[in-house]
């Protein structure tokens, strides 16, 4: 198993450096043909979120796009695909952030029974006063 780290998707998705991006490819390819496993984290999703947002200003729904497009490829190991999948689409949806559409859904998946925040906008999505 190979761990795919922020910086690689980057090279990959802005295509701003041939070299790098060739090294990428034909390890996204070979993952594709099954010859290696590779696998990521939640944490790179989050640092791929902040930084095509915050460094190169893609506004909201490219990144939603980008991250969706990286989800989609199944050979992409990710414990907390449902999680982050179910996130993306209500971040998409509403004016929550990502991160806090992260926690509710991962709430969601343990099956809390409360969510306690001082952030009145998701305690109020979650269905608290």
């Amino acid at each position: 198993m190979i761990f795919v780290d922020t910086n690689y998707f980057l090279r990959f998705l802005l295509d701003d450096n041939q070299e790098q991006s060739k090294t990428v490819r034909t390890l996204l390819l070979k993952a594709a043909e099954g010859k290696v496993k590779i696998f990521t984290s939640v944490v790179v999703l989050f640092e791929l979120y902040w930084v095509l947002s915050s460094y190169y200003g893609k506004n909201k729904d490219s990144v939603v796009e980008i991250l969706r497009k990286i989800l989609d490829l199944g050979f992409i190991d990710f414990d907390q695909r449902k999680i982050f999948v179910g996130a993306l689409e209500l971040y998409g949806k509403t004016s929550l952030s990502l991160e806090d559409c992260y926690n509710f859904h991962f709430a969601r998946s343990r099956k809390a029974q409360g969510f306690v925040s001082f952030d009145a906008k998701l305690k109020k999505f979650w269905g608290q006063n």
